[in-house]
């Protein structure tokens, strides 16, 4: 199955009410919201009470991507809203299992993220207690990057781990995906594709644009 999500940080936010209808009605699977709070990633982006306003605005579920260095506090603070998913990064935690346990008590799937610099290898023994894996295809919290194709090899393994051990987890990506890298992420093994200029910016509007890349990711996956 092959799932997009905008990113709301690249939607118009005096027309945020418009650009999450658009996407609802386009087909999205999920509400991506990038949550940076200019330590763990330079740039600061929104909080709570933006992401509650997409909510407000959608029935689609809520994908809560926190790019914060206490991320356990920000579990505390984004669960009230009832998101889908809510992931956190791999090197914000000395140990990531007592917030993926936290986060599941709260009937939240967890998700855990990590930075291109940061191996795959800790992410499978935690595969089991997941909802969630996303390879971040540039480094976050930077804007203007290009998609990093060698993050790639990383995407292979862990959707080999995910099949072989049976786990009912979802392979996000997240970094310049569109229309000209989502096919080698969806080959690589990605079912989840997290985009955000190429959706809010597309010359035929929001829904060309998730039907574009769904369209790209089966046909590659």
């Amino acid at each position: 199955m092959i799932r997009i999500a905008p990113s709301i940080l690249a939607a118009d936010f005096a027309r945020l009410g418009d650009g999450v209808a658009a996407a609802t009605d386009g087909g999205a699977d999920f509400m991506h919201c990038d949550i940076m709070d200019g330590s763990f990633v330079p740039a600061i982006s929104y909080g709570h009470d933006l992401v509650a306003t997409v909510k407000r605005h959608t029935e689609v579920p809520l994908d809560v991507h926190l790019m914060v260095v206490d991320p356990s506090a920000q579990v505390d603070l984004f669960a009230p809203l009832e998101p889908e998913i809510i992931t956190f990064h791999l090197e914000a935690v000395d140990d990531p299992t007592p917030l993926i346990r936290k986060i599941n008590r709260l009937g939240i799937k967890a998700g855990v993220s990590v930075k291109p610099g940061t191996p795959v290898e800790p992410l499978l023994e935690l595969l089991p207690d997941l909802g969630l894996v996303l390879v971040m295809t540039v480094e976050p919290g930077a804007g203007g990057q290009s998609f990093m194709e060698d993050m790639m090899a990383k995407v292979k393994a862990l959707a080999a781990a995910i099949r072989e051990g049976g786990h009912d987890v979802m392979l996000q990506v997240d970094g310049g995906i569109s229309a000209g890298t989502v096919a080698a992420a969806a080959a690589a093994g990605a079912d989840t594709f997290v985009a955000g200029t190429a959706v809010f910016r597309h010359p035929d509007g929001v829904a060309a644009a998730i039907t574009e890349l769904r369209r790209l990711a089966t046909s590659h996956a």
